[in-house]
């Protein structure tokens, strides 16, 4: 009888914990054993207890570090002598800037033309040669792999290779030997390199002690390529939107990390802008620390609700490399997400005495007005209007209902401008 032969096996693409362990001890002459600290905050949100992985406070200020280097240390002499090349709008820049000096290789990394001033000076104070190219991050990816063609640079990655997610899951087997026995790691993913990484070491280590662990990815909402992509069982390139987390806007998942992550990963939910921008500012005014808006995506899903029975869980914070003028706009958005800023339009009859009383009815309901725009010459105003605009830092929902509704009851049509 003819039997149907079975099919080949393949070889997994997950990292082995050997493999791991031992970029383990070629990362740590780099990267520093970061803090781990208890939200007291987030476990009352969530319900159980959440502990925060400050790799926002790595050198160079975020987790990229790892993955550069043990890449970049495994290169031969040969290649070494031909220099590197990389793409990045901010933190991978960085890593490999920084990794390159470390190890005496030439780097030149390429950058858009929009980049952050901090993120730049930053990459060039590393020794790199800056390039700039272009005004999004596809622009500056063709370039660098156009350079690694001509000159036979080695081009790094920023996330699809074996190097580079076994270099990131040294993160993961820091979190296991940190943290008492956890039950859900929350990881932001972009391509995909770091949350590959984490879930090949802790998996590997619980199963080793006979546990299980939940590992859970984030994505923004506005540059989520993981749900579709694992929805057909292929990586798939998708249309990104506008977002604040530049860091993870990533159009299409690594091919390695998508395998990995397919095997590995439970769950991957996604988060708004406003849940993102409160995030910021809850790390900010809760905890005291400054975190980009890709590092706070996990600490978003968590205060989104989305999330629960997660029992003793660990949130990564990636990085902390923000723009102060980026913090300022995100500030202010998240302060209008936890109904704390309230911006209105009224109307006034163009009369003496009229942004006084507005003025005096803010006061009486215990608001602060933080801004005042007041102007005759808005479209469609009549020739005997003005029209009054409003910032106003609030005490919460309540306080803002308030306010509008002392406005309201006062004989002003005002109108909400930012909800």
């Amino acid at each position: 009888m003819l039997e149907t032969p079975a099919p080949p096996l393949t070889r997994s693409a997950v990292p082995t914990l050997a493999d791991i362990e031992a970029a383990r001890a070629v990362v740590s002459n780099v990267a520093q054993t970061t803090p781990l600290e208890t939200s007291r905050y987030l476990a009352e949100v969530l319900g159980s207890e959440v502990l925060l992985k400050l790799e926002n406070l790595q050198r160079t200020g975020s987790y990229k570090i790892r993955g550069a280097y043990y890449r970049m240390s495994r290169l031969s002499p040969e290649e070494r002598a031909r220099g590197v090349v990389a793409a990045s709008a901010g933190n991978h820049a960085q890593g490999v800037a920084f990794a390159a000096r470390e190890l005496g290789i030439k780097a030149t990394i390429f950058m858009p033309l929009g980049v952050a001033l901090p993120k730049l000076q930053a990459t060039r104070d590393y020794g790199a040669d800056v390039l700039l190219r272009g005004h999004t991050v596809e622009e500056p990816l063709a370039a660098a792999a156009e350079y690694a063609a001509s000159t036979g640079a080695v081009l790094i990655p920023p996330f699809d290779h074996p190097d580079v997610i076994v270099g990131q899951g040294t993160l993961g087997l820091e979190i296991y030997d940190q943290a008492p026995p956890f039950d859900t790691i929350i990881v932001p993913i972009g391509g995909g390199g770091l949350i590959s990484g984490v879930a090949s070491a802790v998996k590997q280590r619980a199963a080793a002690e006979g546990r299980t662990i939940r590992v859970i990815g984030v994505q923004a909402a506005n540059a989520a390529a993981y749900p579709p992509s694992l929805a057909v069982g292929e990586a798939t390139v998708i249309r990104t939107s506008a977002t604040i987390a530049d860091g993870i806007n990533v159009a299409k998942p690594g091919l390695l990390n998508f395998e990995i992550i397919r095997e590995l990963v439970d769950e991957i939910v996604t988060v708004t802008e406003a849940d993102i921008a409160r995030a910021i500012l809850v790390l900010l005014e809760r905890a005291k620390l400054v975190v980009e808006p890709a590092g706070a995506v996990g600490v978003a899903a968590i205060l989104s609700g989305q999330l629960s029975n997660l029992g003793t869980t660990v949130t990564v914070l990636s990085g902390g490399n923000i723009d102060p003028l980026l913090m300022q706009r995100v500030i202010s958005n998240g302060l209008a997400a936890s109904d704390r800023y309230l911006k209105l339009k009224i109307m006034l009859p163009d009369r003496p005495g009229q942004l006084a009383r507005t003025a005096e009815i803010v006061a009486e309901a215990n608001a602060n007005v933080i801004e005042v725009l007041h102007t005759r010459h808005g479209r469609g105003l009549q020739l005997s209007e003005v029209e009054l605009e409003l910032s106003v830092e609030t005490r919460g929902p309540e306080h803002r209902a308030e306010v509008v509704a002392k406005l309201r009851d006062a004989g002003y049509d005002a109108r909400l401008v930012l909800d």
